[in-house]
């Protein structure tokens, strides 16, 4: 028997999976413009990777707190110090001023994580989705158009 919000469900599922997709794309892509900036400049805070990454509506900028953390474990990039946001909306606080590390593993990481492809046009939103709470079991949910 099929009630009819499993359809509206199975659309919200999909939906949230491919906002988790769209947001990782986000995340790449400012590691990258924040490894490059590095490259270019030596030093670099969150505030030229904000600059650089336009983010669509239903995209939290918060998102951006997780750009560095896997490029510092890495031991790719290091916190130098703290310098005030030139934001306005964020009211002055300090970001982290952060320093290239390692040029060459920069590099490998950039030439091993190229830019990811739009997941919002194309080919891309007619592929089946894996539901979140099905991915144990391989279950598919479709985006219905």
């Amino acid at each position: 028997m099929t009630f009819p919000n499993q359809a509206g469900n199975a659309r919200k599922q999909a939906a949230h999976v491919l906002l988790e997709a769209r947001r990782e794309q986000y995340i790449c892509a400012a590691r990258r413009v924040l490894l490059l900036r590095l490259l270019e400049h030596g030093t670099a805070t969150i505030d030229d990777v904000r600059d650089a990454i336009e983010l669509p509506t239903g995209i939290d900028p918060k998102c951006f707190g997780a750009v560095p953390g896997h490029l510092a474990r890495a031991g790719i990039i290091r916190r130098v110090g703290f310098a005030t946001t030139t934001r306005a909306i964020a009211h002055a606080r300090p970001v982290t001023v952060w320093q290239l590390v390692d040029a060459r593993r920069a590099q490998a990481w950039l030439a091993s994580h190229r830019p990811l492809p739009d997941l919002t046009t194309g080919a891309q939103l007619a592929l089946p989705l894996v539901d979140a709470g099905a991915s144990e079991t391989g279950d598919v949910v479709s985006v219905a158009r």
